[in-house]
């Protein structure tokens, strides 16, 4: 063969080769590592659900590339969230994440740094896991944010004694540890501090315990999934009548399951980032329009998910479809938008997600329960990461 001949049958390799590179450029993978069986099944769910619902009002197009989003359940965390992010990475080729449990969020990061894979966290509310990675970034919330502003509201109201009840994992030690530190600071005793187990949890001896430390107030913990047994087995111990403010993070009266958890929790007070009820246009727009694509109520995980996807659709724009892990975390720090939820931000430092926290209280309007906002802090950030 000529020297000629071999010039142009090389030329021909790479032109097909750069035209099959130019064909994958074409596409955006978004990977997503989230419980969708298990006991977490429905928070996966439900972010899944918002970031679809995104992709669907602002089509799968951004900055002339095509949009694919790519779900793989990990109801087991861990080692095999782990294992599915690099599956992601290596066999899928995926550009982004939308990072799901903690745990995996843990695990992770180090691959994920490696990788150079720009992450947007739109589950786990640890303030620990933005930390790990250069490349997470934040659209969901962290308990530290609403636990120390429900201490300080509990003892501006004169709850002076305390007992906390939380869910033994990441979150829910995150949650009791802030929220006691906040409110022993301003005065108030923690008369009883419990713990109980993540899986199939039987609340009713650690409510017993409770009923008898009789304090003013019980703070709690527990994942949204479980709420609605917590309230049963809340009134089945006689707690609801027993003079106990019932206060928490927004998870213990979680908007979609608070329909079917009854009248005993009416007057519950939450601190939260969201509420299907909050007053703006924006909200009315998202919960009706995931009614009817998901045929259930909005909530605070679908309003992350929402969010997570349009952190990526805006950094895509910012970056003129270019992939490329460094630039898309700088594009999506300091980014701010009008959320359903209502203003909000990521940190241009920490990437960490600073929004309104409000205070709101379970009431019946028109026949259902509601969370309805009383009061609102406004650009919240975490004081575990503030105190840094």
């Amino acid at each position: 063969m000529s020297k000629q001949s071999l010039f142009c049958a090389a030329s021909l390799v790479l032109s097909t080769a750069l035209a099959g590179s130019a064909s994958a450029q074409d596409t955006v993978k978004v990977g997503m590592v989230m419980p969708l069986t298990g006991p977490l099944a429905a928070a996966g769910q439900q972010v899944v659900a918002g970031a679809r619902l995104y992709m669907k009002q602002h089509g799968d197009t951004v900055a002339g590339k095509k949009i694919e989003l790519i779900v793989k359940d990990g109801a087991s965390s861990g080692e095999t969230g782990k294992r599915l992010i690099q599956e992601l990475i290596v066999n899928e080729k995926v550009d982004i994440i939308g990072g799901g449990v903690t745990a995996d969020m843990f695990a992770s990061a180090g691959l994920i740094t490696e990788a150079q894979k720009p992450t947007v966290i739109m589950l786990s509310s640890t303030t620990a896991v933005v930390e790990k990675s250069p490349f997470y970034v934040r659209t969901s919330c962290t308990l530290a944010q609403s636990s120390a502003i429900l201490a300080d509201w509990a003892i501006k109201k004169g709850f002076a004694k305390a007992v906390t009840l939380i869910t033994e994992f990441a979150p829910g030690l995150e949650a009791e540890e802030t929220f006691s530190n906040n409110y022993k600071a301003a005065g108030g005793q923690i008369a009883e501090a419990i713990r109980v187990p993540l899986k199939s949890p039987d609340f009713a001896p650690f409510l017993q315990r409770v009923k008898e430390a009789a304090p003013q107030a019980l703070f709690v913990f527990v994942p949204s999934t479980q709420a609605a047994t917590f309230a049963k087995q809340f009134v089945e111990r006689g707690l609801d009548k027993a003079g106990i403010a019932l206060i928490g993070p927004g998870d213990l009266t979680d908007d979609e399951a608070l329909p079917n958890m009854g009248d005993a929790m009416l007057g519950v007070v939450t601190a939260h980032f969201y509420s299907a009820s909050h007053p703006s246009a924006v909200n009315a727009a998202f919960t009706d329009a995931y009614r009817k694509d998901a045929k259930d109520g909005a909530n605070f995980m679908a309003v992350s998910g929402y969010d997570g996807m349009h952190a990526i659709y805006e950094a895509l724009l910012k970056t003129y479809g270019s992939t490329d892990g460094k630039a898309l975390i700088a594009a999506m720090r300091g980014m701010t938008w009008e959320s359903p939820r209502g203003p909000m931000a990521i940190d241009r430092n920490t990437g960490e997600v600073v929004h309104d926290i409000y205070i709101r209280k379970v009431e019946k309007t028109n026949g259902d329960l509601r969370n309805i906002e009383l009061e609102t802090f406004s650009n919240v950030r975490d004081p575990r990461v503030a105190a840094k």
